[in-house]
């Protein structure tokens, strides 16, 4: 499906190489990946050979230094590969190496961003808890002081990336309660357990655990940024999670879009191929315009959030009426996520009986689909989100 959008040659040129991976590297393995619930470890080789897990992290640290845009291209065709594998690399690149980038030291910056860069360890984010999915202030694991350093107690829940994450950021609140702050905690740290695999109905491949901190003693260097400062620093990294959740939702929205216009060229019912109909040519002609929408979103969110070295400067400044970067980032993966469904769901229709069964790929990116509404937050916690954007002023 071709949509303009201005990008320039790098970008094109980037895009074009994802696009091949996914479709030479992802494609031909996602339904096996699927099936066995598990992703080949090879994968990740390969995508730290092409830099796309260093993609977010300066060059100086063996990165490719890309902006947020051209990240997103690249999410986006993992996506279209696979979205268990997508996944993987927007938690590693999305809120993990934001805030490693963002809030860590010299030292800390120099020791993890190379070798995240080189897939020699992958990024995993512990935030949510059983009781503290989408009220990220309710979480009961605590940070103690113990000396010089800090001991970890609690439970994870949803941790992608969690079996295989060489470097974890945590979230825990002190015992009076009183903050919350973030800590990078290396995977085989002693108490550091991973607990149950999550079966979920979709999203099959993804590393997705819940954890158990038995007393986890961290150096005072394992604390990322300020004291207390978890809260605001894990707001910041969802915003950047949530457009990495809509260029993924895209991804799959693209895929669903392209096989069931394929499949009405080639079907033929009542002596006519599905898309000479016209209630199957209005299907494909309303998953054409919310993909464009979401993508446009998406585009617009990024520009938001990475304002530098995207060309808007050019274009005038940002119009003061428009919803905050924290709302557009909300409304992007809210659009894309539901359009994903939407759109999913329809190729099934499309497919028909075939779409139900696992030997076509529809089934597949509707379960997929699904997740990308609940990851990063819910739906409907990005309407509360939007909500609150637009009752700002009420609230100053």
């Amino acid at each position: 499906m071709a949509v303009t959008f201005r990008l320039t040659e790098e970008q094109r040129e980037i895009r074009a190489l994802a696009r091949e991976f996914a479709l030479g590297e992802i494609r031909p393995h996602a339904a096996g990946w699927d099936a066995r619930r598990g992703l080949g470890p090879e994968v990740f080789s390969k995508l730290a050979e092409l830099g796309f897990l260093g993609m977010r992290i300066p060059e100086a640290f063996g990165g490719l230094g890309l902006d947020l845009k051209t990240y997103l291209l690249v999410l986006e065709e993992l996506a279209w590969g696979d979205a268990s594998v997508a996944l993987a690399v927007a938690i590693h690149s999305g809120p993990v190496g934001h805030l490693l980038l963002r809030y860590g030291t010299e030292e800390q910056q120099g020791r993890y961003l190379p070798r995240l860069a080189a897939g020699e360890i992958l990024g995993a984010f512990a935030l949510s808890e059983a009781g503290a999915g989408s009220d990220a202030r309710a979480l009961e694991t605590l940070a103690r002081r113990d000396g010089g350093g800090w001991v970890l107690q609690g439970s994870k829940k949803w941790v992608t990336n969690g079996d295989l994450g060489g470097l974890v950021l945590v979230f825990a609140r002190r015992e009076d309660g009183e903050g919350m702050s973030a800590f990078l905690l290396e995977g085989g740290t002693p108490g550091w357990e991973v607990g149950k695999r999550e079966v979920t109905m979709g999203l099959a491949a993804s590393e997705t655990v819940e954890v158990e901190l038995t007393g986890v003693r961290l150096g005072a260097d394992a604390l990322l940024g300020e004291e207390g400062m978890g809260f605001t620093y894990a707001l910041e990294a969802l915003d950047v999670g949530r457009v990495g959740i809509g260029a993924l939702a895209l991804g799959i929205a693209r895929a669903a879009f392209e096989h069931a216009r394929n499949y009405s060229r080639e079907r033929i019912q009542f002596g006519r191929a599905l898309a000479d109909f016209q209630a199957t040519r209005f299907k494909l002609a309303d998953m054409s315009a919310r993909i464009t929408a979401a993508r446009a979103l998406i585009h617009e969110a990024a520009s938001a959030l990475e304002p530098e070295g995207d060309g808007a400067s050019s274009m005038g400044e940002p119009d003061p009426e428009s919803p905050s970067p924290g709302a557009l980032a909300a409304m992007a993966k809210l659009t894309a996520s539901e359009a994903a469904v939407w759109i999913a769901d329809e190729a099934v229709q499309i497919f028909g009986g075939y779409g139900y069964m696992r030997d076509y790929p529809v089934e597949k990116l509707l379960r997929d689909a699904k997740g990308m509404e609940i990851s990063e937050g819910t739906s409907e916690i990005m309407r509360l989100v939007m909500a609150r954007d637009v009752f700002r002023e009420d609230e100053t």
